[in-house]
């Protein structure tokens, strides 16, 4: 019954390819790899139509099925390298230049040399030669696979709908073939069942193929395999031929161990599997594996988008360490498992900032030595292993003494910046044997330059960070002395009229609080420097309340301020001491501009949302010029010990609180200065709920 089933099943794959084949050598001649696919069609024609012969007794039991199905797997991987754009068309010229072809061959050969020598030599494989075949078998099924899937990857996401069908059907192929021969590897025997079905199996994937073939004028005839998934799929497959070997080696172990065989079998797999995942992991092994690939597979060295990618996206990550992320980002262009970094400064000194997987002790090197104007000059990459050998090479290049305390460095790379000589690192040796040829230096030259921009970059923020820092505080104590100067005029003029008054009660009472609320600014004043001084917290305040706190602290000048309320309880969200220093501020201007016999008057009102603060006096005035190119600007000032800073800094805290501060001035009639502060919004809402 299973005779008849798998005649059936092999006879429908043979149809099924041979129409496929037909339409590819006459209506699809003209599409692209249609050639490759032809043969392919019709080895499987061939193929299926012996095993459907040899099922039914038409033909006696021989290895003929055998090798062409070795022959149907090769054309169908040759379809796949076709397609992955290895070689176009068939010829075999563009098919002995694929770097992939002498793996592939290899893997076939083992198969062919396997049936030879148990058809004809029988005695030297024994008993082992179907387990050989079989596993060989497995291995060509893994090997195209691999290749359906850097197919598929490889392509672009707009190509994908067209090649997709070809991928399933060539790839069900592949997948079958492994669930087959696995299972048989496992069994010691081919499951008549499985072998049977097969056949409709690969009649099913005829489909998929000839609808991908229809949608073939998008496919590209060339496409660029990415070092990143030769090298994943590399070590793919390294490692399945590193596990079937292992299996392999198990089966011996246990079939000659006798007693202590299952023992052998398990210690020695659960050995080798510790040993793949040591290699797996092993930088060294992955540094080999690309340079390997990139030397054998490639005509450069580097795919340099993902390389500057991956190298500005190490610069560019966030956070510190700039200097161990420079290093790791220039040492992996080299596979360096480790270096330091030396930055120039003003002082003279090229100082180490930075280490990478190294000590951090290392000394400055002067950067008027003749090492450093050596790496300035020539602008060159110092291989220290080809110094050694040949100093003529380095003509004038004296290495520093303490480079002896690196005996594994290798690389002295110079950072370049705007032709002068910014820093240097020393790399440490590869992990793996590297040839340092013109591309490997001048990619080092041109890193190390983009590193330098990077570091020199970091350097200038840093500096403007701490320029900022010192400006701030500067600008703080300015004020802080601008204050302490108004406080002094302040207390200065009790020190004339203490001998009028010093027998009078209430003068000496003024005198006391106009003496205790000065020392209590000082304080504040004094806290607003300190580093740790709590930030101002703006809070709702009675603006009537300051105003008369601000008028009262200047009681004892002439001409005395006046205060007029025509609204009261009004409030503002302000911090309270520096509104009132910079009321206080307006008030001093207006009572110095202004005669003994002359007026000061402040007056609060509420026009809309907003509070008014006008502070009017009658002194002599301002002209237009004055007020537009002088008043605010910061450190010009009328006053012969006068700073120029009261009213910039007036204007400047008024426009933070979202108000505005206007002055209008006739001379000689006076000046007014009129501020205008956005009313406290829980005020507007009751009086509106009022309203």
């Amino acid at each position: 019954m299973l005779t008849n089933i798998a005649t059936f099943s092999y006879s429908i794959a043979a149809l099924a390819f041979a129409m496929l084949a037909a339409v590819l050598g006459t209506r699809w001649r003209g599409r692209q790899h249609a050639s490759v696919l032809t043969s392919a069609c019709a080895l499987t024609v061939l193929w299926s139509g012996i095993l459907a012969a040899q099922a039914w007794g038409t033909l006696p039991q021989n290895w003929a099925g055998e090798l062409l199905e070795v022959a149907r797997n090769g054309a169908w991987t040759v379809v796949l390298l076709s397609l992955l754009g290895h070689f176009e068309g068939t010829s075999w010229r563009q098919l002995r230049s694929t770097p992939a072809l002498p793996a592939v061959a290899a893997l076939y050969l083992l198969v062919l040399a396997d049936k030879v020598l148990s058809e004809f030599f029988p005695a030297v494989l024994g008993q082992q030669s179907g387990i050989l075949g079989v596993m060989a078998r497995i291995g060509m099924a893994v090997l195209g696979m691999l290749l359906v899937e850097q197919l598929y990857r490889n392509k672009p996401v707009q190509e994908r709908w067209a090649i997709k069908f070809a991928c399933l059907g060539i790839g069900g192929i592949f997948v079958y073939d492994f669930y087959l021969y696995s299972n048989a590897l496992l069994m010691r025997q081919v499951n008549p069942e499985i072998w049977s079905a097969r056949g409709v199996v690969n009649a099913l994937t005829a489909p998929l193929i000839a609808v991908s073939v229809a949608r073939s004028a998008s496919w590209s005839t060339h496409i660029a395999v990415s070092r990143r998934l030769l090298f994943h799929s590399a070590a793919l497959f390294g490692s399945a031929a590193y596990l079937l070997a292992m299996g392999a080696a198990g089966y011996y172990l246990r079939y000659f161990g006798g007693q202590w065989g299952s023992l052998m079998q398990v210690a020695f797999l659960f050995g080798a599997l510790v040993l793949l995942a040591g290699i797996l992991f092993s930088g060294t092994f992955r540094s080999w594996l690309k340079v390997f690939i990139s030397k054998h597979f490639y005509s450069y060295n580097y795919d340099y988008r993902e390389e500057w990618l991956r190298f500005t996206r190490t610069l560019s990550e966030a956070g510190p360490n700039l200097g161990e992320r420079t290093l790791q980002a220039v040492g992996e262009l080299v596979e360096s498992s480790g270096g330091m970094l030396w930055i120039r400064r003003e002082a003279g000194q090229c100082e180490p900032v930075a280490s990478w997987h190294l000590p951090d002790s290392a000394p400055s090197e002067p950067d008027d030595s003749a090492f450093c104007r050596f790496l300035e000059s020539r602008q060159w990459v110092v291989d220290l292993q080809e110094f050694a050998k040949d100093p003529d090479k380095y003509e004038g290049l004296v290495l520093p003494e303490w480079l002896s305390k690196f005996p594994r460095g290798r690389l002295v790379v110079p950072l370049m910046l705007q032709g002068r000589l910014f820093g240097f690192m020393l790399l440490l040796q590869p992990r793996s044997a590297i040839t340092l040829n013109w591309e490997v230096i001048d990619l080092l030259k041109i890193a190390g330059s983009q590193a330098a921009s990077y570091l020199a970059q970091h350097e200038a923020a840093s500096a403007l960070m701490l320029a900022r820092q010192f400006e701030s505080f500067n600008r703080m104590s300015t004020f802080v002395v601008h204050d302490l100067k108004n406080l002094v005029s302040q207390l200065g003029l009790l020190i004339p009229n203490a001998e009028k008054h010093k027998d009078n009660p209430e003068f000496q009472r003024d005198m006391l609080e106009t003496v205790t609320l000065s020392v209590q600014k000082m304080r504040l004043m004094l806290q607003k420097l300190s580093r740790s001084a709590s930030q101002e917290r703006p809070a709702p305040l009675s603006i009537e309340k300051l105003l008369v706190q601000a008028v009262a602290n200047k009681a004892a000048f002439e001409p005395r301020p006046l205060l007029t309320v025509s609204e009261p309880r009004l409030r503002v969200v302000a911090d309270w001491e520096r509104l009132e220093r910079v009321v206080g501020h307006l008030i001093q201007n207006a009572i110095e501009a202004t005669p003994k016999e002359g007026q000061v008057a402040i007056t609060l009102s509420r026009a809309d949302d907003s509070v008014i603060i006008e502070i009017r006096d009658t002194g002599e005035g301002m002209s237009e010029e004055f007020i537009r190119e002088r008043l605010y600007k910061p450190f010009e000032s009328t006053k012969s010990a006068g700073m120029g800073i009261g009213a910039f800094e007036s204007r400047e805290y008024i426009h933070e609180l979202g108000g505005s501060l206007a002055v209008s001035s006739t001379p000689p009639r006076g000046t007014t200065f009129r501020i205008t502060l956005p009313l406290c919004q829980q005020d507007i809402q009751t009086v509106d709920r009022a309203a």
